[in-house]
């Protein structure tokens, strides 16, 4: 290889690469109907089409793009597809995708101000636009990761520094020192000595059976222990039950557990349903607990006035998590962690390697100071490209489109007696299932039929959504509510349409009855 052939790629040739990719975009967006939404490939049948080693000398962009056609884009799940009803139905926006295209070349690290002084104070900007949207007190600050789980995780680090050290509980012996650079007393700092060193107490954390495992991922990441999570029942509307909250409090308290903290849920992973918040915080209150509200998916929906009720009590948490990668339309990843007083945040992550030292500045935001992260990318650029297209205007009535199309199919569901809903409609979420062409009757084969077992039913159920999503026209989850298989459809996706879910109830109930 030549010197000549150690730079980039030549100028023009670039331009044209570009202008190539520009239009495979553009008609990958135009044909995506045409595609499966999910793949008919065995695993392992992928990869066995791809060399097993790299290769020795470079390849032109022409050949690769042809193999990201022929290999990768049939074995994709597609879930910006218009017939993708998973989840939360979540799809790449064309002002998202142009937002990614201008974040990508500039490829700055935004971990101080002085690396990137653009990149922190736009994130500074974007994260405030999406407070005032939400109606959040200007004295919740923000930081922005990649998933709810990891500003989960952070939210209940610092609550688990905070109690710790109000805890009444015998210390390691300790040098008396200050950790200064924390700004926490040495004697009851977990970050500087560690559970045991700090003397902490056996914490608990409470959230609904119906909520992420994001709680039980941070617990065990924190040294705090899955056992200690705490699942509390639900009512029937799948809301935590506040009373049965209150007594296992009260319960672990006779038994010398320390509570640590509480995570409620607007819009449960399964049903979407919205615990009832202002209760639970006076229950925080009174046991002098930190509050988390994990609104990853349904907190944007307080943007909506119809649905501002969503946001009551928000006011006295300690720290609420919103993805609008979920709900308001930029592309995976961006999550955004907001918490009462951002320097508690600070305060227990803030660490400056000597590195570093000439590239902070004394009064300007060092966004690696809110978290584990040192490198991190310049996420707010999307989110900034999209919502200033968009606008709130834009935002909400999109929103409100999903619950538009979530009432029809809930209204469909209802007028067809082999079919029932499974739990209340929230946002852009349905659970509803399948319960035979005569209520409580399945077919037996030969012979009569015999009366509906609640495996049968839930055999059925689960059958409907592995069918439809093996026959590439439509994707659907599958969930369980109350120990019974349920189908789910996520709506989300700006792609989609009252025309696409009209064919996805034809199908199921096609598939139904097939």
């Amino acid at each position: 290889m030549t010197r000549r052939n150690l730079g980039d790629t030549p100028r023009e040739e670039f331009r044209k690469q570009l202008h190539e990719l520009a239009d495979w975009v553009a008609d990958f967006r135009e044909n995506i109907e045409s595609l499966r939404v999910a793949p008919g490939e065995k695993p392992g049948a992928i990869r066995a089409r791809l060399p097993a080693q790299g290769p020795e000398e470079g390849e032109s962009f022409e050949k690769i793009l042809g193999d990201v056609d022929r290999l990768i884009v049939p074995g994709m799940v597609h879930w910006s597809h218009p017939m993708f009803l998973g989840y939360f139905g979540w799809t790449a926006t064309a002002p998202g995708i142009l937002g990614e295209i201008i974040s990508v070349p500039l490829n700055v690290n935004a971990m101080t101000w002085r690396t990137c002084p653009a990149a922190t104070e736009l994130e500074t900007v974007v994260i405030d636009w999406l407070r005032q949207w939400l109606g959040l007190p200007d004295e919740f600050g923000g930081v922005v990761y990649d998933t709810a789980s990891v500003g989960i995780m952070h939210a209940l680090a610092v609550a688990r520094e905070e109690a710790a050290r109000e805890a009444d509980n015998p210390v390691c012996p300790a040098d008396g020192l200050e950790n200064t650079q924390a700004g926490l007393p040495a004697s009851r700092s977990v970050r500087k000595y560690g559970l045991i060193g700090a003397g902490a107490p056996r914490f608990r954390i409470y959230t609904s059976d119906e909520a992420h495992s994001a709680a039980e991922k941070a617990a065990i990441t924190l040294g705090i222990g899955e056992e200690n999570v705490r699942r509390v029942p639900t009512d029937p509307d799948f809301r935590m039950d506040v009373n049965a909250l209150r007594e296992t409090i009260a319960r672990d308290v006779r038994h010398n557990f320390k509570p640590l903290a509480v995570i409620a849920t607007v819009g449960t992973t399964s049903s979407a349903s919205v615990d009832p918040v202002p209760e639970i915080a006076k229950i925080c209150r009174e046991q002098k607990m930190w509050l988390h509200i994990d609104g990853a998916y349904g907190g944007a929906f307080a943007m909506v006035p119809e649905y501002k009720w969503a946001s009551k009590g928000w006011e006295m948490a300690d720290s609420i998590v919103i993805n609008p990668h979920k709900t308001l339309f930029v592309p995976l990843d961006f999550s955004v962690l907001y918490v009462r007083d951002a320097e508690r945040l600070r305060r227990v992550f803030t660490l400056v390697p000597e590195v570093l030292r000439g590239d902070t500045v004394e009064g300007e935001k060092n966004y690696m100071d809110y978290g584990i992260q040192l490198g991190r990318r310049f996420r707010a650029l999307k989110a900034w490209v999209i919502w200033r297209s968009l606008g709130r205007e834009g935002i909400v009535a999109r929103l409100r489109e999903q619950i538009r199309l979530a009432n029809l199919l809930a209204n469909w569901i209802k007028s067809d007696d082999c079919f029932e809903l499974a739990a209340p409609v929230s946002m852009g979420v349905v659970c509803f299932r399948f319960v035979g062409p005569v209520a409580g009757i399945v077919d037996a084969g030969p012979g009569s039929p015999t009366p509906a077992t609640a495996d049968s039913i839930d055999g059925l159920n689960s059958e409907i959504v592995e069918r439809i999503n093996a026959s590439g026209r439509a994707y659907l989850t599958q969930t369980k509510l109350r120990g019974q298989t349920v189908m789910r459809i996520g709506l989300g996706n700006v792609l989609t349409t009252e025309e696409h879910l009209r064919k996805a109830w034809e199908l199921i109930r096609e598939t139904a009855e097939g």
